[in-house]
């Protein structure tokens, strides 16, 4: 089989010289395969870097949106946790001020006992007889109150006392406020008149402060429920235990295990519902709470 060739000519400037030069056919043929090869090959190639570019731009902007969001984030968090605070704050406020000049009344034991009691004695006969009830129990104590005769806390107390309940019950968020709220149960309103601290099942509890267990028992909304007596006419309440770790009328110190978290009585999920009340109105824990580490033993 005769082989088809291509012939090439190659002349000088002066046209002495001319040189011929054959190239088989099936060479040029080969030439031109492998050019469309790598002619595509290159264009692949710089598409892909292409879109690679693209790619890492357009990850480079989601990062930097997302540090900004991440900073907004925080941001809103912290002006959302003041305001909750302030909120809070205002609302304690409010419903002491509204309880002291009689425009709301707080019915009722913490235990929901009827409106129809026997009319409260004055104010000066309640104070000298919460005195003489913190004077019998805490006898030993009264040295740290002062020279300037006794008075209703939180004024009375150094803010370090152990008689003042700064002391955190349990180590946890507050994953329910002091105030108005809706019933986790129903669609209603209702005043939550403490603060829910959540923590595993079975965490110790600690009493908030030095005092006597006033009440161990169970009722009913508290589930398992501890009130501390701290004098002045100031308790403490702590709800929703798995088990107690002290009995009625032992004296307790700050920072004393006295019951275990649960979720008994109407309770969602494990965490303690903790109380302050003075001369059995409640006050928000927060203004306690918030003066003190949260730091048990």
């Amino acid at each position: 089989m005769k082989h088809r060739f291509y012939t090439l000519y190659f002349a000088s400037s002066d046209a002495r010289r001319v040189r011929k030069l054959q190239v088989p056919l099936y060479a040029v043929h080969s030439l031109v395969i492998l050019a469309l090869v790598g002619a595509v090959t290159l264009a692949a190639a710089v598409g892909s870097y292409t879109r690679m570019l693209l790619k890492v731009a357009n990850y480079n902007a989601l990062r930097t949106e997302e540090s900004h969001l991440k900073l907004q984030y925080v941001q809103l968090q912290v002006q959302a946790k003041d305001t909750s605070q302030q909120l809070s704050s205002l609302q304690s406020l409010a419903t002491e001020v509204a309880m002291t000049y009689g425009i709301l009344r707080w019915r009722g034991t913490p235990f929901g006992v009827s409106a129809a009691s026997p009319a409260s004695p004055p104010k000066d006969f309640q104070s000298s007889l919460d005195q003489f009830q913190f004077l019998e129990q805490n006898a030993g104590l009264i040295g740290r109150v002062g020279v300037d005769g006794l008075r209703l806390l939180p004024g009375s107390l150094p803010a370090k006392s152990s008689l003042v309940p700064s002391l955190w019950p349990v180590l946890g968020p507050i994953t329910g406020s002091f105030g108005e709220r809706e019933d986790p149960f129903g669609d209603e309103g209702e005043f939550h008149a403490g603060v829910d601290i959540s923590a595993s099942y079975g965490t110790p509890v600690r009493a908030a402060a030095d005092g006597v267990v006033a009440y161990a028992g169970r009722e009913e909304g508290y589930g398992r429920v501890i009130i501390l007596d701290h004098g002045f006419g100031v308790s403490t309440i702590y709800g929703h235990l798995s088990a107690f770790n002290t009995e009625q009328g032992a004296r307790v110190s700050r920072g004393e295990v006295i019951g275990y978290v649960g979720e008994s009585g109407r309770a969602t999920a494990p965490h303690v519902h903790y109380e302050v009340r003075i001369n059995n109105t409640p006050v928000n824990p927060w203004r306690f709470l918030r003066a003190s580490a949260a730091v048990n033993d």
